[in-house]
């Protein structure tokens, strides 16, 4: 995994049903039933496996899986993250062997697989809870007590002890409890569960859910271990902290003030993902728009290596990004050029490509629908082209064509990038390397405006042929340009 890959986040459950014969599973305490938001709807490993052809269609290189282990509780367990068992596949969703062919078939297809981990947290349904291999294998208190959620505190140098502990040793939710990663033999357990999943499996990466809420220690010492096994190996971690300055904290070989390294080669690019939640919804001003784009990335120099920061829109936890942005398919392209033609790995959460909306409250149901034509019997089949509205087929062709241009384009993966600050509500950068440029216009304004093109002469200068590259044909770079409204151009310079 790296710079040259494009991610597509699966929720498993939502997905696609591919074997209809273990929705409902003995043992199982939760049952299928897709009239629930938060409840389980029957979607499987086969159900994914079947469709890679659809993600390859649309050009991506990856996939990130929300967790696949057993989740045996009671309800509201269809997301994954209250796991009973560490090395089982739960069965409402396939088998090992099935977790092995699909990944199998991904691979034969290009598609690398990213299997999603969670260290900070069990289910209350895990034996652990009732029969712990030690007095200390979980965190307990006297009553129950949430995690504050408050990473800063392992990198605040003025926290208090008191606030420390509640945000690593509270628990992340009344159903998850919370692992004590101190006691060296659950340290162990997690280390070599890692190692058999990835040797058994062939596994290409792996997402860390809730990165800061281990012990950070422990976490260190996990992605060393893994790395020493792997020595090229993905990892990437969720630091969900919207300041680069502390994200940057969690990456592999930062220049941290109290010489911690997690080892963990990527994060998830949260402060970009902010600025790209309010650019495309605001008119441009001094700190406002596409200067909110610019400022975040002015922030690299934090970052041991940018390029292997996951960058994305939304995600299973947040609200789809198509509806904040008022269902404007305009702002959508705009901020989906920017996520293909900026430095990083770009993630794009399942159903983007359909226009799916919804807000991350009252209930995350709502954020998670499932994909039309997963299921026997469904209305319509949006994984074919006929099955789709026309607005959903000028999204879905809107980011195939963006990876195919990102495919072409190599530059797009490593090369450098040089930004110009926004001015009068355009935002120019270039991606370019000895052999290539790509330079992206954004018109952040509602009305056409003209660019004069002068002021990057330090670049345009080495070239004479410009293509547009979304229209696939020729463009004059004049003195001056017209650059449509709300819109993104994206251009090929050569000699």
């Amino acid at each position: 995994m790296d710079a040259s890959d494009a991610i597509y986040l699966i929720m498993p459950d939502r997905f696609a049903n591919g074997d209809p014969d273990n929705d409902c599973m003995p043992g199982m305490f939760e049952k299928v039933d897709r009239n629930k938001p938060n409840g389980r709807h029957g979607s499987d490993l086969k159900g994914i496996q079947r469709h890679l052809s659809y993600i390859k269609d649309l050009g991506f290189t990856a996939i990130w899986i929300n967790p696949v282990l057993e989740n045996n509780m009671p309800q509201y367990s269809y997301h994954g993250y209250a796991i009973t068992d560490f090395y089982a596949i739960d069965p409402r969703l396939g088998t090992l062997d099935d977790y092995i062919a699909l990944i199998a078939d991904a691979q034969s297809r290009g598609i690398k697989v990213i299997k999603d981990m969670v260290f900070n947290h069990c289910g209350t349904g895990h034996y652990w809870v009732k029969d712990p291999p030690a007095p200390d294998w979980i965190h307990h208190w006297n009553e129950f007590t949430r995690t504050n959620y408050r990473a800063t505190t392992f990198v605040d140098p003025h926290r208090s002890d008191y606030d420390y502990k509640k945000m690593v040793q509270g628990w992340f939710d009344t159903s998850m409890p919370d692992l004590n990663q101190d006691n060296p033999m659950l340290a162990k357990y997690l280390i070599q569960n890692s190692i058999w999943w990835v040797e058994l499996t062939g596994l290409d990466g792996i997402r860390m859910d809730t990165q800061p809420y281990p012990y950070k220690e422990f976490m260190a010492d996990w992605g060393k271990a893994v790395l020493n096994e792997y020595h090229n190996f993905y990892m990437v971690g969720e630091a969900w902290l919207t300041k680069a300055s502390l994200v940057a904290y969690y990456q592999k070989n930062a220049l941290n003030h109290d010489g911690y390294n997690s080892n963990l080669p990527g994060v998830f690019d949260f402060p970009v993902n902010a600025a790209m939640l309010a650019a495309f919804n605001e008119k441009d001003g001094w700190d406002r728009g596409t200067a909110r784009l610019y400022e975040a990335l002015a922030e690299d120099f934090l970052y041991p290596n940018p390029y292997n920061l996951v960058t994305f829109l939304d995600n299973h936890d947040k609200s789809r990004y198509f509806t904040i942005v008022g269902e404007d398919i305009n702002k959508l392209k705009m901020a989906l050029s920017f996520l293909f033609t900026t430095r990083g790995i770009p993630s794009v959460y399942y159903g983007t490509e359909l226009l799916m909306t919804g807000w991350e409250q009252p209930e995350h149901g709502e954020i998670r629908k499932d994909f039309p034509g997963g299921w026997p019997g469904d209305k319509t089949n949006a994984f074919d082209a006929s099955g789709r509205t026309s607005k959903q087929n000028e999204a879905f062709n809107f980011i195939r064509k963006l990876l195919e241009i990102r495919k072409k384009h190599h530059v797009l993966h490593f090369g450098s990038l040089t930004h110009f600050i926004p001015n009068d509500g355009i935002y120019v950068y270039f991606r370019h390397n000895e052999d290539d440029c790509v330079m992206v216009i954004m018109n952040n304004n509602e009305i056409e405006k003209e660019l004069e093109t002068k002021r990057f002469a330090e670049i345009l200068g080495k070239y004479s042929i410009t293509t547009n590259l979304m229209a696939d044909k020729p463009f004059k770079m004049d003195a001056q340009i017209k650059v449509p409204a709300k819109s993104a151009t994206i251009l090929g310079l050569t000699n």
